[in-house]
């Protein structure tokens, strides 16, 4: 005969039973669609992939790439190969990512060709994130108008217009974040940096600035960091990162690893 005191018991005992099945059924997959038990863990996230690009330039990458990457592989997100020869970009396997990172300005060598020109374009109007950081800007100069159609806003040259001048000396200033509603720059405060002043970009087309800087020389404020759209894709141009001091500043570092989330997230 069944007590009353081994009744509750019994009850008690078999809802905590089901109770411990309703965790495990929103943990796990327990059926299979055959019907047979089965036990699979949720799927594992699958990474960003972020190609660097580098290998070029009249400033020291070989001294602020590994440091840039650093920053990028402090988040789990984000998986980064690097490669030191910008003229892979004529390859199909840059398809393989979700964003490329350039980091890189030919100076006096020619830039990467027509084939590398059209794999890019392409890469972005098709959702491909990119990111430009520093002297980047400055990539394909005279050789690949539309690259200012991609950025934006280019490097204008080695001979500043009328009036024009390339970037304050090379110093201490304030970035300013004057958009605190994206994602890149939400939540992020004024930061101080040892780096130069870009002053000499330019472009007609429309930009979403998120950070600024006040010139020493002019008083005029300039943009440091601003996204734009072309095709479906994404891009975050970030101007700062001129030496080992420029790019281990914490404000560098975040800024360019949001700027890489950002600019993934168009990208099928």
């Amino acid at each position: 005969m069944i007590t009353k005191n081994r009744l509750k018991n019994y009850i008690q005992l078999n809802i905590s039973f089901i109770c411990l099945l309703l965790f495990l059924a929103t943990r796990y997959s327990l059926i299979g669609e055959s019907g047979a038990p089965t036990l699979t863990t949720n799927p594992v996230p699958t990474k960003i992939k972020l190609l660097l690009v580098t290998g070029i330039d009249e400033h020291n990458w070989k001294q602020t790439t590994p440091i840039i990457a650093s920053h990028l592989i402090s988040d789990p997100r984000l998986e980064v190969r690097i490669i030191e020869d910008p003229y892979l970009l004529d390859s199909s396997a840059i398809t393989n990512y979700q964003v490329i990172f350039l980091h890189f300005q030919n100076g006096s060598q020619p830039a990467p060709g027509p084939k590398a020109q059209t794999n890019l374009a392409n890469f972005v109007k098709k959702g491909g994130g990119l990111v430009v950081v520093h002297f980047a800007v400055g990539a394909w100069i005279n050789e690949w108008p539309e690259y200012r159609q991609i950025l934006g806003k280019t490097w204008f040259g080695p001979k500043p217009p009328p009036g024009r001048r390339q970037h304050d000396p090379y110093g201490a200033f304030t970035v300013n974040i004057v958009n605190q509603t994206h994602p890149i720059t939400r939540g992020l405060n004024d930061f101080e940096t040892m780096d130069e002043l870009y002053t000499c970009l330019e472009g007609t087309d429309s930009i979403d600035i998120l950070a600024t800087a006040k010139s020493r020389v002019d008083g005029l404020n300039y943009p440091i960091a601003f996204t734009h759209t072309y095709g479906q894709g994404r891009i975050f141009v970030c101007v700062l990162g001129h030496d080992i001091k420029s790019v281990k500043n914490e404000g560098f570092a975040t800024l360019i690893t949001r700027g890489a989330i950002w600019a993934s997230e168009n990208c099928k």
